[in-house]
């Protein structure tokens, strides 16, 4: 896909999290101007850093939007030529009414925004989905590395009360369902743990997964964890997929299908200063590690930065941040 001027104008949902502070921030060094979109204008938690970002004076707009207000959404996407659709809700722990805090922003939300999309005349919308929806699949054949093909089972999802795959795979289904009906090109994200430096003042899910390793934490998070992946590598998969006209469908975005105890075992081994547990080793049961599995992704040259890096470079981020000592 061509990028000329007009198709330089996108908006990114969900522009003041850790993805998406990270993608706008890419965006603005490629020259693109960005509509991105922040929950409240009024709060300098949402707004500041993104505001600090290198050619955010000139090229970047915010917007405040809820997810459920179409209008809000509308725009916000008015006037771009492309979309990526970041912004829905990641609450692991601590949901009292799935409805409100998960399902219904991340359902509802992805309709609302390829609705705008469609309405503005948007070329592409890239949909950030996430191994959420592709695991846990307990019915997946044990000798297959898990792939694109591979789908969340949703049955067990509620039988469990794992609300938030639920909301990834249920948002991602309603999306491919709303871009076979109305035509609209949409191409998926399938990103794992992401970890790296971050932007934002606060800590996103999988950050805090590691600074309770970092601390001592001894959950193996069986039903959510896949493989890590840099913040930066997923922010270019975003770009990747956007301006190559021959992706299309899901890309699963990690470095390897790696076991939740590989991550912990890595960070022991760079950190013993650190109280990292001891974990099992094989904390996902009848998951089969894999290397080069994001394959759809690296033939569009996106090479994967490795488990390593990515521990270092999100330890150094935690510790000046203060997060760690």
């Amino acid at each position: 896909m061509s990028t000329s001027n007009d198709e330089k104008v996108v908006c990114v949902t969900g522009g003041s999290g850790y993805i998406g502070s990270y993608l706008v921030s890419l965006l603005l060094s490629r020259n693109y101007t960005v509509h991105a979109t922040v929950k409240d204008l009024k709060d300098d938690k949402e707004t500041k850093h993104l505001e600090s970002l290198e050619g955010a004076d000139t090229r970047l707009r915010l917007f405040q939007i809820d997810l459920l207000d179409y209008d809000s959404i509308a725009a916000a996407v008015a006037t771009t030529s492309g979309v990526f659709h970041i912004a829905s809700p990641c609450i692991v722990d601590q949901v009292h009414d799935p409805e409100r805090q998960l399902l219904d922003p991340a359902i509802k939300g992805t309709n609302n925004v390829l609705r705008a999309a469609k309405e503005a005349g948007v070329k592409r919308v890239v949909v950030t989905s996430s191994i959420s929806a592709i695991t846990p699949s307990p019915n997946w054949p044990a000798d297959v590395v898990k792939n694109e093909d591979c789908w969340t089972d949703v049955e067990y999802c509620q039988k469990k009360g794992l609300w938030y795959p639920l909301s990834k795979t249920l948002a991602e289904k309603a999306a491919w369902e709303f871009a076979k009906e109305n035509g609209l090109d949409v191409v998926v994200v399938n990103p794992g743990t992401v970890m790296g430096p971050v932007i934002p003042p606060t800590l996103n899910a999988s950050m805090l997964m590691l600074l309770r390793l970092l601390q001592g934490c001894t959950e193996t998070y069986e039903d959510f964890f896949m493989g890590s992946v840099h913040v930066k590598d997923v922010a270019l998969a975003h770009i990747l997929v956007y301006e190559n006209k021959s992706a299309t469908g899901r890309h699963l975005c990690v470095e390897a299908v790696s076991h939740y105890g590989d991550l912990a075992a890595k960070a022991a081994e760079l950190f013993p200063e650190y109280n990292v547990p001891r974990l099992p080793r094989d904390t996902q049961p009848g998951m089969l590690r894999g290397k080069d599995v994001a394959k759809k992704l690296m033939d569009l040259g996106l090479q994967f930065i490795p488990m390593d890096q990515i521990i270092k470079e999100s330890v150094e981020s935690l510790k000046s941040k203060g997060f760690l000592s």
